[in-house]
Order: C-alpha cells, then sequence, then structure tokens
C-alpha cells in the first residue's frame, strides 16, 4: 500500500504560530511528509513573549499518543516542550510500547525571549527517560548549559559539553551554536563511540528567528522519516533551516522576533510503499 512517509510531533503548541506544534507542522508538510501531533502544553505567547502556560494533563497526552500510534504508521518522531516530569514518564512509556524507528527530541527550556519552559525537577527525568530513548537531542547553547550544569561559550567547551552529555547516556547530540554570534556558526555532532564533528555555516543576520530550533528537529526528523541516514538529515536539515531564515529576514511578523519562512520552498508530498 501507498502511504506518505510520517512524522509524530510531540510538543507545546505556539498561538503566535512560529514555533512548537505550528512550527513542527509546517516544516515537516513543506518537506514532503505528513505531519500528526500530539500536544503537551498549551501557551498564551506572541513574537514578544510567553504569557502563560497551560499544562496538558497527562493522561489525555497519553490518549493523543494512543490515538495516533494505533492508526497510523509513525517513521519518525520529533519531541519538543517537555515541561513536567508526569508528561516524561507518558511519552517514555509510548516510545517503549510503539518502538518508532527514529526519535528527535529538542528539549525546550527557555523560549527565544529568555522564559523558562521547563520545571527545575524535570531535567532529572530527561536524563532517565527521555535522553537514553531518543536517538539524538538537539540543545541550544542555554539549554545545554542547563543539563551540563556549566558555561558554554566558545567551540571547544561545546565540543567539551556535547562529549560529556553522550559519556552521560545520550546516543548522538547535535550542540547548536547560534547563539554564539560570529560570521560563522559552529555546530557539534557528537555520537557514541565516534570523534565529534564540528559543523560550519555562514551566519545569517535577521531577527526573524522564533522557532529555529524547533523547525531544525522537525526537519531532521522529517528527513530520517524519507530515509536519509542521520548525518544527511542533520545537513539537509541545516540547509533548510539557513533558506527559511534568509527568506524571511526581511519581513515583519507582530512587534517582537518573527517566525521563519518555512514554506519557502515546499516539496510534494512524498509517497512511500
Amino acid at each position: 500500500m501507498n502511504r506518505y512517509p510520517t512524522v509524530l510531533t510531540i510538543a507545546g503548541s505556539d498561538s503566535g504560530g512560529g514555533a512548537g506544534i505550528q512550527a513542527d507542522l509546517k516544516t515537516i508538510a513543506a518537506l514532503g511528509a505528513y505531519g500528526t501531533s500530539a500536544i503537551t502544553a498549551l501557551t498564551a505567547q506572541n513574537t514578544q513573549g510567553v504569557r502563560a502556560i497551560h499544562p496538558v494533563p497527562p493522561a489525555f497526552l497519553q490518549e493523543q499518543l494512543e490515538a495516533v500510534f494505533e492508526d497510523i504508521t509513525v517513521d519518525a518522531v520529533k519531541i519538543g516542550m517537555v515541561n513536567t516530569a508526569e508528561v516524561a514518564h507518558v511519552i517514555a512509556e509510548a516510545l517503549d510500547r510503539f518502538r518508532p524507528p527514529f526519535v528527535v527530541f529538542d528539549p525546550v527550556m527557555v523560549s527565544t525571549s529568555g522564559s523558562k519552559l521547563i520545571q527545575d525537577e524535570t531535567v532529572a527525568v530527561l536524563w532517565n527517560e527521555l535522553f537514553p530513548r531518543a536517538d539524538l537531542i538537539t540543545p541550544n547553547l542555554d539549554e545545554a548549559e542547563i543539563l551540563i550544569g556549566g558555561q558554554i561559550r566558545t567551540p571547544a567547551t561545546m565540543k567539551g559539553a556535547a562529549i560529556q552529555m553522550v559519556e552521560r547516556g545520550c546516543r548522538a547530540v547535535l550542540l547548536k551554536g547560534g547563539h554564539l554570534v560570529a560570521p560563522t556558526i559552529y555546530d557539534v555532532l557528537a555520537q557514541r563511540g565516534q570523534e565529534p564533528l564540528i559543523l560550519e555555516s555562514d551566519y545569517i543576520e535577521s531577527r526573524n528567528v522564533h522557532g529555529t530550533g524547533c523547525t531544525l528537529s522537525s526537519a531532521i526528523a522529517t528527513y530520517l522519516a524519507k530515509g536519509n541516514s542521520l548525518a544527511e538529515s542533520i545537513i539537509f536539515a541545516k540547509e533548510y533551516i539557513a533558506g527559511a531564515i534568509r527568506e524571511g529576514r526581511d519581513v515583519v511578523t507582530g512587534h517582537g522576533p518573527g517566525p521563519l519562512n518555512h514554506s519557502f520552498s515546499p516539496l510534494s508530498m512524498q509517497i512511500i510503499s
């Protein structure tokens, strides 16, 4: 039977549309796959910041996950905002039960505007329950500093932090260096049993970078769902991000940091058998 490559995003909802579930589904569709979703939290936010967070009851999150997994073949999972320990437990149990082929986890902890989006006690649960079950985690520098409890300000300290996270139990880590504003942006890919790779890309000047982390992790998951290797998926996703930032940098949406242009070059929906 023919079907679409399918990605399930498990994340929070962004009422402003630039990040979270909304950015994930835009990205998945733009890259030619089918997006499904399970919402972990509702946020009242716009380009200027997060006003309020309303967690989804864990039992209802479980219902969402079961509804998708029991009916639709999921080729990859992207996990975003997990702000309570109970939500982390529900997701871990679903991953063990349904065994999706790939899991990409973007540990959303701090919003672009600086709002903290996770409870302190949840961080330990992520280490114990979700990180070991993910094929890749994609923290930015602020999130990585929370995870390792130390400062990261140079490519050298990025490399050390990525290695530390793998040694502590992650299968693979893509540590994003976009917050170190410089002509060249450095990301570090660390994997078990392999020498870390330094990935370079040009810095693109833009205030419209709300949702870049959500978009990148969703793009990686989508490329994995379409049959690419992890390394290929990361490279392709970084190229997509660069295009989305470049094509959206001169557009005004709201009064704060705006979204990317997710649909700058949409692909037709792929059909696989």
